[in-house]
């Protein structure tokens, strides 16, 4: 009954997100101060994940490709397709979940405790648009440039591995990462992206809302924050790519 109730409250209050801001020039400002916060301010770990993520997933390819009768440029194509379709979208965005989700939930809920939400909906503005909107749009345009950004670093560093470590040669690195290319595995990672982000930014911005209590209560929903939103990016990976692989 929890997970129903939680369900229906969080759909009520998506439904108060998305009524239209009454000053857009304030929600661009607070949207790129968003940006800023959540996205470029998660670069930096996102690009050393990613780094070592990809020399890890070429070197373990490698040893397991062993057999004579398995041309060497599969490491190749093995590293870039558990890349793009798993490791970059998924992976990253559960990560962004734990840094973005808990910064979210935390923010919002100290807001609700110290009654700020309260003085916010007295003077007739719609708290929940006004604090909740800007953070998802925020998620959901800059959480798929930083999985492109993966994606790249994620080879190169593929291609580090094979360069300094000696792997394989990197001629044949690039030849398996170009084999058997399908734009069609770029279009589903970014949309599996798209709705990780929202499903973060949202979840997040709800067990913040919902907080009650004092700061007990904001590290209890910044927790909850974390964990909910990390079981959604896990159930919906299963159905999106049921849809779009299945």
């Amino acid at each position: 009954m929890k997970i129903l109730q939680f369900i229906g409250e969080y759909i009520l209050l998506m439904r108060k997100v998305f009524e239209k801001p009454k000053k857009m020039s304030y929600f661009r400002k607070q949207l790129a101060d968003n940006i800023y916060e959540l996205g470029i301010q998660s670069l930096l770990i996102v690009s050393v994940i990613s780094l070592f993520m990809g020399a890890v997933l070429t070197i373990q390819t490698t040893l397991q490709v062993e057999s004579p009768w398995i041309p060497t440029w599969t490491v190749g194509f093995v590293v870039r397709q558990s890349v793009v379709l798993e490791f970059s979208p998924t992976i990253i965005s559960l990560f962004l979940a734990g840094k973005i989700g808990s910064h979210i939930a935390s923010e919002i809920g100290t807001m609700k405790v110290t009654e700020q939400i309260d003085a916010i909906n007295t003077m007739g503005i719609n708290s929940a648009s006004h604090l909740i909107l800007p953070k998802i749009a925020a998620c959901c345009i800059v959480n798929p440039i930083l999985v492109i950004i993966s994606i790249f670093l994620c080879l190169f560093g593929g291609w580090f591995s094979c360069k300094f470590m000696g792997t394989i040669p990197p001629e044949q690195y690039f030849e398996g990462i170009m084999s058997f290319f399908r734009a069609y595995d770029i279009y589903y990672a970014l949309v599996k992206t798209f709705v990780f982000a929202f499903l973060i930014a949202s979840i997040s911005g709800f067990c913040g809302y919902k907080t009650e209590g004092g700061a007990l209560e904001v590290g209890k929903a910044s927790t909850q924050a974390v964990v909910n939103s990390s079981f959604g990016l896990l159930l919906f990976n299963v159905i999106l790519t049921q849809i779009f692989l299945g």
